[in-house]
């Protein structure tokens, strides 16, 4: 049996492809677009689960200046690697540490906090959440506006592939041939505890169709209100939830 290893992971394709993969979602289509109308022009902005800093550096050349939080060390190197490419005034406004979104202490207050492409539903939905919303509540200036990107429980409790053996994606590598092959393994959604399952096979094939590189990983994310957590916390709810690509909604909170 292959050993399953976490989502990005350090060496796990998962994390060495992101920026591959996500290049191919059509469900992120916008989402750049709505988190840079949450801040003044030239404001500050905090993104919790930056990734490899497709979000932050996007914004950093719209002008804004962004600090982007992740746990995952495999992913802020690949976002260091974006920020060097960029030109200088642009990197100068972007900034990436490794940290916990549930244990904020950065001594700043940002005109908007964003955690883009389901970076909370990683976290279980209690305590972990309190923390967080705490945390943004304690680090958005007065009048600031937090946007969070879930996953829709509708999409959670979806049946898997009618074939597991079969790829889901088949994305190019390189010029050489080599291709990445995605596979869903298994798929569960526990409605009790609100906790989906999704265990993906990477694959790297070459130009012959023969492995070159393998993963397999286990994705979890847990489905929940955010309201609850956001009031508690001290945020307003600012409008209804936003529709993103029809897989998840970006929910939106002011501080008064």
């Amino acid at each position: 049996m292959a050993q399953v290893s976490a989502y990005y992971a350090d060496k796990a394709l998962s994390a060495a492809f992101y920026d591959l993969v996500t290049s191919h979602d059509r469900s992120l289509d916008g989402d750049v677009e709505l988190y840079s109308r949450l801040a003044p022009p030239g404001g500050a902005v905090l993104e919790l689960g930056a990734g490899t800093g497709r979000v932050a550096a996007a914004l950093a050349e719209r002008g804004f200046h962004v600090l982007g939080i992740d746990a995952a060390a495999s992913m802020l190197r690949q976002a260091e690697t974006r920020r060097r490419e960029l030109a200088a005034d642009v990197a100068g406004r972007l900034e990436f540490r490794r940290g916990d979104m549930a244990a904020l202490a950065l001594g700043r207050t940002f005109d908007a906090v964003i955690c883009p492409f389901f970076g909370l539903a990683h976290l279980p939905a209690g305590a972990a959440w309190s923390n967080v919303f705490a945390g943004v509540a304690k680090h958005l200036a007065p009048g600031g506006r937090a946007a969070f990107h879930l996953p829709s429980a509708r999409v959670m409790t979806a049946p898997g592939p009618p074939d597991p053996s079969l790829p889901v994606a088949r994305l190019p590598v390189d010029e050489a041939g080599h291709e990445l092959r995605l596979f869903v393994r298994e798929r569960r959604f526990r409605e009790a505890i609100g906790r989906f399952d999704q265990v993906m096979d990477y694959v790297v094939v070459d130009a012959g169709g023969r492995m070159a590189r393998s993963s397999r990983e286990r994705l979890t994310y847990y489905a929940a209100d955010p309201t609850p957590f956001a009031v508690a916390a001290g945020l307003l709810p600012d409008g209804a939830p936003v529709d993103l690509g029809g897989v998840g909604e970006v929910y939106l909170f002011r501080k008064p």
